[in-house]
């Protein structure tokens, strides 16, 4: 029994440590580069990826039981609010922006319409 807890400790440190490194890359991200859309992209894709792997390290390290629960619903929906608010912060952005063409393409609606027919 000894031997299965200090295996469970183990898993769970890792992932553990995979999120820190991945928070850690998303900070590296949001410092480094220049636009704020790129910044964006890094935040929210360091928060859902590394606040899963922490969690599911706590998960592992606490066993399943009514808190492991909990904080997987916390998990679930930090996965919905999280890519909904960079999606809504990324529209204000674009409409707010007025030098995007200096950053990024822009697509008028004869273009995004071919686009889309396309898929």
């Amino acid at each position: 029994m000894e031997t299965v807890n200090l295996l469970r400790l183990i898993i769970g440190c890792l992932f553990i440590i995979l999120g820190i490194g991945g928070f850690l890359v998303e900070v590296l991200g949001v410092y480094r580069l220049k636009y704020v859309l790129d910044r964006m992209h890094f935040a929210g894709s360091g928060d859902t990826l590394a606040f899963a792997e922490i969690i599911l390290g706590a998960v592992i390290i606490n066993g399943l039981d009514f808190t492991s629960a909990k904080l997987i619903l916390v998990v679930i929906f930090f996965w919905f609010a999280s890519p909904v608010s960079s999606h809504l912060i990324s529209r204000l952005i674009n409409y707010t922006e007025e030098n995007k063409e200096e950053h990024f393409h822009v697509c008028d609606e004869e273009e995004s319409r071919k686009l889309i027919d396309k898929e």
